[in-house]
């Protein structure tokens, strides 16, 4: 009889001990997922959503990870020129990867994309040949002029999540950011939402 209560400790004890192991950390990550990627996903792909100061990392259709992000100094503005600190919104490219960033690790963005360059043309902020030049980078997915009055150089990249204190770049701690930069790869797609 106490060899089947013992068999039947060995049975259950492992089974709870499983269960656990899928207990959520406060970002939601799994205790079973929360090992580091250290190479690119398949399909990677960030969704960035603003109000809630987070970041989604997919692959595929599933999503892998969540971060908490800081933004520009002016967090709920949508970025229009250079200098605003605010984060743009839209659907933008990884074009630039940065090892030795001065931030830690840096993707660099193609903002300002085709929508952008649109609407500076509209409003009179940049000429017909920056709107072309802008136009051609999104075509080939390269990076566009970062030199315009739409601002550019916008960098997901670390040194920290606590506060919005960056001029319009999304920023994550450090580790947060060793991951993203493993898990990414030039050409993944980053939609930032407002």
């Amino acid at each position: 009889m106490r060899s089947g209560i013992s068999t039947k400790l060995t049975l259950i004890v492992p089974a709870f001990m499983m269960s656990m192991a899928g207990a959520s950390d406060p970002m939601g990550r799994s205790e079973s997922s929360a090992e580091r990627i250290a190479e690119p996903l398949k399909e990677a792909r960030i969704e960035i959503y603003k109000a809630r100061r987070e970041l989604l990392l997919f692959s595929g259709q599933e999503e892998v990870r969540r971060y908490r992000v800081g933004l520009g100094f002016a967090p709920e503005a949508q970025k229009e020129r250079e200098g605003d600190g605010a984060t743009p919104e839209g659907s933008y490219l990884v074009v630039v990867k940065n090892p030795q960033s001065s931030y830690y690790r840096s993707l660099g963005l193609n903002y300002p994309n085709r929508e952008d360059g649109t609407r500076g043309l509209r409003s009179g902020m940049i000429s017909e040949a920056e709107n072309e030049e802008i136009d051609r980078a999104h075509e080939r997915g390269l990076r566009p002029p970062w030199d315009t009055a739409l601002g550019g150089e916008i960098y997901i990249h670390g040194r920290g999540s606590a506060t919005d204190w960056t001029l319009g770049c999304v920023a994550l701690e450090d580790a947060d950011m060793k991951e993203l930069y493993a898990a990414t790869a030039v050409g993944t797609q980053v939609v930032i939402r407002p």
